[in-house]
């Protein structure tokens, strides 16, 4: 049986460090990113289905959102101002992205590959999929905004700025209920989202 380097590929994922370019209080990495989006969308999800008709298999979601970021362990994270600084460039990006994609589901067994190919692969994903794990991520770097500045860390201000307009491009009924739910708690203290649930 042969060898495979998949997992300890994957592993490295918590070296890497997202906001390369920003002066940041407190150091994330893609790993707890991945952990962070997977949670959001699953939530987006599970909202969608009971409040609002969805017919999704949050699940599956959780699933791609972990790995939504999988190949940065060979591409590296490249700063957004980077990577969107023109279509050119965010063309060519994804097609690096994609080579990467293919090169970890490659390192895979062969009997192994199609179930990580439906997580990796954005062509196995579904436009609504897509979407909602996209929304959870920028809700997620949104998330990171508001823990920076909350630290006094103004290096965020345009950051937030820049992902309050890309949060109101994505807007969804199920993304409106967990801003309005969820997100107010990140601006609190942990005394005060502590107060109201004593051990």
């Amino acid at each position: 049986m042969n060898q495979s380097h998949f997992f300890a590929h994957l592993s490295r994922l918590k070296l890497i460090n997202r906001w390369p370019l920003m002066r940041n209080v407190r150091t994330e990495n893609v790993s707890e990113h991945s952990l962070q989006v997977a949670m959001v969308a699953h939530a987006l999800a599970v909202i969608k289905n009971q409040k609002f008709d969805g017919q999704l298999n949050a699940e599956r979601i959780a699933l791609m959102a972990l790995y939504h970021d999988a190949s940065e362990v060979l591409t590296g994270d490249l700063p957004t101002p980077v990577k969107y600084y023109n279509e050119q460039i965010a063309h060519e990006y994804k097609k690096i992205e994609k080579i990467a994609q293919q090169k970890l589901i490659e390192m895979l067994p062969d009997e192994l590959q199609d179930a990580w190919r439906q997580l990796l692969d954005e062509q196995q994903h579904s436009a609504e999929e897509t979407s909602l794990v996209k929304q959870a991520d920028a809700l997620c770097a949104y998330l990171k905004c508001l823990e920076e500045l909350s630290a006094g860390n103004n290096e965020f201000r345009l950051a937030k700025v820049r992902l309050e307009k890309t949060l109101n491009a994505r807007r969804s009924p199920e993304m409106d209920y967990f801003v309005a739910v969820f997100i107010p708690s990140f601006n609190l203290s942990l005394d005060e989202i502590s107060q109201d649930t004593p051990l």
